[in-house]
């Protein structure tokens, strides 16, 4: 059984082939790293923020089991490449496989 995904669209439309991407993306974390207990997952359209002008924002928390936690809330501001919706949740996904795998190294002593 998947892990259910809370998606939060915040001054975009939510678009089912957005949504897929990312149920694709846990659906890999998990089949690496084991079943997350809850994922939330806020997109935030570009233009809402004065400071980031027209890149989207990609938040990521995902629980897992033993009280471990993914976080990733931070996007490079000064990042062109995050003004395409693919890069940016592509970017974060791959900062969240970072810290899991981080995880892991320590548990095994890396």
């Amino acid at each position: 059984m998947q892990t259910p995904v809370e998606i939060d669209f915040q001054g975009m439309d939510a678009r089912p082939e957005t949504r897929s991407a990312i149920a694709e993306h846990v659906s890999e974390l998990e089949r690496q790293y084991g079943r997350a207990t809850a994922c939330r997952v806020v997109l935030k359209g570009p233009g809402g923020h004065h400071r980031s002008g027209g890149l989207y924002e990609v938040n990521i928390r995902m629980a897992l089991p033993k009280g471990r936690e993914v976080n990733v809330d931070r996007t490079a501001q000064a990042d062109e490449r995050h003004s395409d919706l693919t890069f940016a949740i592509n970017d974060a996904f791959k900062r969240a496989r970072r810290q899991l795998q981080d995880q892991v190294d320590r548990m095994q002593g890396r």
